[in-house]
């Protein structure tokens, strides 16, 4: 790895350290360089805070002339809850800028090089692009798209049965898995499940790691097209925002604050209308955890772009239940088609990341 890639690796590195804290805002991190040695870094911690070329600015303590920036997304050019980064790069008197990655913000995308380019500052980009993609995937989906990335968790037997056929499915895989679940709902926006699962499993969907902070629980959303919820069970009284999305048609029978109204699509409050309510709150991932039924849903309305299965070295049988409620199929060109991006084992377990 030559000096730029070091350098660029390190701001991807830095940016991971707000995974958990500063969305709904793209993850960055910036290093700034002189001699061939950091000077200063920073992340972006938190939304309405410094973004992370203030921050490796306010370290590097006035030394910033003639430095080289690395940052792993595009500076911003417009005034949102804080100024502009270009403004700070080129104050600081930052001699060469190198980013990874355009802003797929359209409001950003591609204007910082003008900008930096007329004051004098030397600009590349696409240095380890790839890899500061994958870090902001909700982010980029979420501005190309006009949806979040949905994601969607399952564990299950070696032969694909999630939960007996009297539902009883804890545990199936083991501790460990159900400790890397938690990993991948810290870094959701939103955690998605249904009414069916609330009301059999009464579960708490919400992130349980060492030194989190409640103010970072992703926002837990109940798909509840019949309002059979009371707002009583145990996922709307734990720490973070909590909502049901519900049919226009139904009306809460005491006061519920919690409550969106969404339209009906063959009964069930339509999947698509959430998804376009999801990105329009500005939330990047969202993390589904819920049933065949719900999984089947929204597989076939096209709308997971990530599956998540973690594969427990035992066997249900065919009178257990499976991971998708789909319709039957005909032909295998029928069949949903997903690319496997990574295998590993966890305790246990085998988990398999699908994408599409």
């Amino acid at each position: 790895m030559n000096n730029p890639q070091k350098f660029m690796q390190s701001a991807i590195d830095l940016a991971k350290e707000g995974i958990f804290s500063c969305k709904p805002n793209p993850r960055v991190g910036c290093v700034l360089v002189k001699d061939n040695k950091i000077i200063g870094q920073g992340f972006h911690h938190k939304t309405g805070e410094d973004h992370a070329e203030i921050n490796a600015i306010k370290n590097a303590n006035d030394e910033t002339k003639g430095a080289t920036a690395y940052i792993s997304l595009e500076p911003c050019t417009h005034k949102g809850k804080t100024p502009p980064c270009v403004d700070a790069l080129i104050a600081a008197e930052i001699k060469e800028v190198f980013f990874a990655m355009v802003d797929p913000n359209p409001k950003v995308s591609g204007q910082s090089i003008k900008i930096l380019e007329e004051a004098g500052v030397k600009v590349s980009y696409g240095l380890l692009e790839q890899e500061a993609r994958e870090l902001n995937i909700g982010f980029c989906h979420r501005m190309s798209n006009n949806r979040p990335y949905i994601r969607t968790k399952i564990g299950a037997s070696i032969d694909g049965r999630t939960a007996l056929k009297n539902g009883k499915s804890q545990w199936i895989t083991s501790e460990e898995s159900r400790q890397d679940v938690q990993q991948w709902r810290a870094r959701s926006c939103a955690v998605l499940t249904s009414a069916s699962t609330v009301l059999i499993d009464d579960p708490s969907l919400n992130v349980r790691l060492p030194d989190f902070s409640d103010e970072y629980q992703p926002t837990r959303f109940v798909l509840d097209s019949q309002l059979k919820t009371k707002g009583s069970e145990k996922i709307f009284n734990l720490s973070g925002e909590n909502f049901v999305y519900t049919l226009m048609s139904n009306q809460p029978s005491g006061p519920r604050e919690d409550v969106l109204f969404v339209n009906a699509n063959n009964g069930h409050v339509s999947l698509e209308d959430i998804a376009i309510d999801l990105a329009d709150k500005e939330f990047n991932e969202v993390l589904i955890e819920a049933g065949p039924n719900l999984n089947g849903a929204f597989l076939n309305e096209g709308l997971i772009d990530e599956i998540i299965v973690y594969l427990a070295p035992s066997i249900l049988g065919n009178s257990s239940r499976g991971m998708f409620e789909l319709p039957m199929l005909n032909e295998l060109s029928e069949s949903f088609r997903f690319y496997i991006e990574s295998v590993d084992q966890i305790g246990t377990d085998l988990r398999i990341v699908l994408r599409k």
